[in-house]
């Protein structure tokens, strides 16, 4: 195991030694988030892996913790012993902050050893920070770190579902630890994990749709799109007007958006006309488009619209370093739209014949083609940990992994802030 050392700067690949941050939701049995998975990686010539060690994502959060960390939700960061043991620690506050303690090394892994490490996971607890360990922590070696464990997280794909449901037992009267499944890919295996009595998941299955045949749009949906189509043939003001008149909950929405604080006016606006002129064509799509984001998906995760926000805003963030102005909002429509199946339960080209959209958004969307495609593949890649992925996008982009990396903490402050009020 290496010593963390600082990040050098590497003259001829400016890619090289930057830093980014990747995230995975944990979610609770709703389906709701509960927290955040922080992980750390680093770009090292035109290869992208992960590091092994929590120093340089320590170092990271001592200089953006105002964004990061204003989430209301507990993050999980990865550690290691030498990390515990360095003095990183200091950097941040252990409010929110759950580390995520691997067992000992194959050839540390005696008695001695474990007890001796103990005083150090003892006085970081002592410290306010809650501990994450794996299912080992189960076991007879490590039974005195189980009292400082706040977190067991099991992969499934190592632990059976019997294995599961044995912990979750033993656990029962353990009221100050909580299990996390991870690797949970399919509804399916959500369901049997959380009958084995497991309440907190890691995994891809929130965000994967689940096709309803038949499936209809609701009429709160139908008449965002039916503004969004109207927005884009640059309808009349009068004709914009009548959708409001017509579904309440959109006009309701739209007066409680331009009246807020956010909005800046001197005077209440209480006429949906006045409200249209105010906001203009071009705000008014992207309001639209959010609102349909946040409003709720078919039988999914409340996660799933929180997710697509984050997607839009870090396209448009991305995009406003390389592309043109007009593309901007364009890259913010395929991020939020990209998990527009999974909202409303249906295949991404029906929910997308709908609506009228630029030939830049259905490309990335559908085609995985044209100017914001590679936009939308790192996108992916920061939220997936897709190393590689992240390497030959932000390479071929020209972007470096610091850029990426601001860029994506800006977008997950913003989206919070989004959805919270």
């Amino acid at each position: 195991m290496t010593t963390p050392t600082e990040p050098a700067d590497d003259p001829v690949n400016p890619v090289a030694a930057s830093l980014a941050i990747a995230r995975q939701p944990i979610l609770d049995i709703k389906r709701a988030v509960f927290g955040y998975e922080l992980f750390d990686r680093s770009l090292t010539n035109t290869a992208y892996s992960a590091a092994s060690d929590a120093a340089l994502l320590f170092n990271l959060l001592s200089n953006v913790d105002a964004e990061i960390l204003s989430t209301r939700h507990p993050l999980f960061i990865n550690c290691t012993h030498q990390t515990l043991a360095g003095g990183h620690l200091e950097l941040i506050e252990p409010d929110r902050v759950v580390l995520e303690i691997p067992p000992m090394p194959p050839e540390q892994c005696d008695s001695e050893d474990i007890d001796t490490f103990m005083q150090t996971l003892a006085e970081v607890h002592k410290r306010g920070f809650r501990l994450a360990f794996d299912e080992s922590v189960m076991t007879k070696p490590y039974a005195d770190w189980l009292q400082l464990a706040s977190f067991i997280k099991l992969d499934i794909t190592k632990v059976t579902q019997t294995q599961v449901a044995t912990i979750a037992r033993q656990l029962a009267g353990n009221t100050k630890v909580q299990l996390v499944a991870e690797k949970v890919e399919t509804a399916e295996q959500f369901e049997q994990i959380k009958l084995a009595g497991v309440k907190l998941f890691q995994g891809y299955w929130f965000a994967r749709p689940v096709l309803i045949k038949g499936q209809t749009i609701r009429p709160a949906q139908a008449a965002i799109i039916q503004l969004i189509n109207l927005v884009r043939k640059q309808a009349s003001t009068v004709e914009i007007e009548e959708v409001f008149k017509r579904d309440p909950t959109l006009s309701f929405n739209l007066l409680r958006f331009i009246n807020s604080a956010g909005f800046g006016l001197s005077c209440e606006i209480t006429s949906f006309r006045h409200a249209v002129m105010l906001l203009g064509l071009k705000k008014l799509f992207r309001w639209a488009a959010l609102l349909m984001t946040t409003s709720g998906s078919v039988g999914g995760s409340p996660a799933v619209g929180h997710i697509a926000v984050v997607r839009g805003r870090l396209m448009e963030l991305l995009a406003t370093e390389l592309l043109a102005p007009e593309e901007y909002d364009n890259a913010f429509v395929v991020g939020i739209f990209s998990l527009l199946d999974t909202m409303l339960g249906l295949p991404l080209h029906e929910a997308l014949a709908s609506i009228s959209l630029p030939q830049s958004v259905t490309d990335a969307l559908l085609h995985d083609k044209g100017v914001l495609a590679p936009f939308l593949q790192l996108t992916l890649a920061c939220e997936n940990a897709n190393d590689q992925l992240f390497a030959e996008t932000a390479i071929a982009l020209q972007l470096t992994g610091d850029q990426v990396n601001w860029a994506h903490l800006q977008a997950l402050a913003w989206a919070e802030n989004l959805t919270s009020t």
